[in-house]
């Protein structure tokens, strides 16, 4: 017997002769002398290059660290006009677009913003696929080619029940959402262990999008956004805006804060402070 090297230094090679015939054998193997594996590398985009190469969209920076976030549930206080909406029409369609056949829910206070939220999708989505249509069951959807559906919902608790397998759920204006509604549109994540994004301007401190941010705990992903520190709202505006709304509703509408409505004796806020958990019940005999 005698060893070949020739075919690779990895290998070497015994070669026997039996009855003139040549029979081959490994007799060793060498990993250190092969080439090391390539790292393997996602066919996906990151989700900014996917949103400024693909979607023709710039965030800003808070806009950035909303996108990157891998957060279950999320949670965006943000002022008017801040572009909240805009941010999570971007989130949801790189979602859509790099999971195919996956489920995409966005609920509203009723029909009409669903629908303007859809139409931000559709415009930003013209660069990918200008010819988007609907799924062909539901009014306010849109169906892209790799199966993926992003469908609309109306703001009636008993007409949104039916979906399931959802892969991201967004309810925009959200402390405008009846919590009726909210509780019917949890479950559909529960199978799927989809993510959960709430955005809205506050509206006094009640309903689930106040106690999700305010009580919620840090299960939350929260984002501030007050008009007084975006890029895109101009300072002199929000003077004229302070004088017209005057102080309260300038604080909820471009401040972003949880500001009582009035209705109660005594504010929320002082009646929370007086709480303790930690106080024994009376028992009397």
């Amino acid at each position: 017997m005698f060893e070949l090297t020739t075919f690779s230094p990895a290998f070497r090679l015994g070669i026997f002769a039996v009855c003139g015939t040549c029979f081959g054998v490994w007799t060793s193997f060498d990993n250190s002398l092969l080439p090391a594996p390539k790292p393997a590398v996602s066919s996906s985009p990151g989700v900014l290059e996917f949103v400024r190469s693909r979607l023709c969209f710039q965030p800003d920076l808070r806009q950035i660290a909303i996108l990157e976030s891998t957060a279950k549930q999320g949670i965006l206080n943000c002022s008017r006009q801040w572009g909240k909406s805009t941010v999570s029409v971007a989130k949801a369609l790189h979602r859509a677009c790099t999971v195919p056949g996956c489920l995409v829910l966005v609920a509203s206070p009723g029909e009409r913003q669903s629908a303007e939220w859809m139409r931000k999708a559709q415009s930003m989505a013209a660069p990918l696929h200008p010819r988007l249509r609907g799924d062909g069951d539901n009014k306010i959807s849109l169906l892209l080619p790799n199966r993926s559906r992003i469908v609309g919902l109306p703001g009636m608790e008993g007409t949104v029940r039916g979906f399931s397998s959802v892969s991201m759920l967004l309810i925009d204006e959200a402390s405008r959402v009846e919590d009726s509604m909210y509780k019917a549109l949890r479950p559909m994540l529960a199978v799927s262990d989809g993510d959960l994004w709430l955005m809205s301007t506050p509206l006094g401190r009640q309903g689930f999008f106040y106690e999700a941010w305010e009580h919620g705990g840090d299960e939350w992903f929260r984002v501030h956004g007050p008009a007084t520190e975006c890029p895109r709202i101009k300072k002199e505006f929000l003077e004229k805006e302070r004088g017209t709304m005057g102080a309260l509703s300038f604080r909820q509408e471009y401040l972003g804060e949880f500001v009582d409505c009035g209705s109660g004796i005594f504010e929320r806020g002082l009646v929370e402070a007086a709480l303790e958990d930690n106080i024994s019940p009376l028992v009397f005999d």
